[in-house]
């Protein structure tokens, strides 16, 4: 789905992990990045253990410059992630987190 289908689906109240997600991997893909973080964080409200969510908001962050929150972000995104047992998420998180501590 495109952004616009997204935003529209949002716009007639529907609203979801996946609807967030969705629309916050578009926009950050899209490149608007900022636009794409409010997104993504109500999408780890509505679910916390979604590790993608919370790897693409910390590669969010790092794209507008806010690498403290983006640290923050994928530390959070890590445990979150090894609990779940997403390997690969884990994985990715790490490799993010170590450029960033450079």
């Amino acid at each position: 789905m495109d952004i616009s289908a997204l935003k529209k689906l949002l716009d007639q109240g529907q609203d979801s992990v996946i609807l967030r997600f969705g629309l916050g991997n578009a926009l950050f893909k899209s490149g608007q990045a900022a636009e794409a973080i409010p997104h993504l964080r109500v999408a780890i409200e509505f679910a916390p253990e979604y590790s993608a969510a919370w790897k693409i908001l910390g590669k969010a962050l790092v794209e507008i410059g806010d690498k403290e929150e983006a640290i923050k972000v994928y530390k959070k995104g890590l445990i979150v992630a090894d609990k779940k047992g997403d390997r690969q998420a884990v994985k990715e998180i790490n490799v993010f987190l170590k450029r960033l501590l450079k």
